[in-house]
């Protein structure tokens, strides 16, 4: 008897176009909000989107930056 892993699940590609609050965003980054707002002012952190007084991040956009920043040793 064989056990098979079980097949990662991938979300809809419409999952990736939604937009997610700040403090999902900094989960999602592994960061505090502090620390997102801040790269917001900088202009160093993930592209934002702004309605209103409302924050908002798409989840493209977090994946897309978080695999730019993708590294194979401390030299690069």
């Amino acid at each position: 008897m064989t056990t098979e892993s079980p097949s990662p699940i991938t979300p809809p590609a419409e999952y990736w176009e939604g937009f997610i609050p700040e403090g999902d965003a900094a989960d999602y980054l592994c960061q505090s909000v502090r620390t997102i707002q801040k790269w917001r002012v900088t202009g160093g952190g993930p592209e934002f989107y702004k309605f209103g007084r409302s924050v908002r991040y798409r989840r493209r956009d977090l994946r897309q930056w978080v695999e730019e920043r993708r590294r194979a040793h401390t030299s690069q």
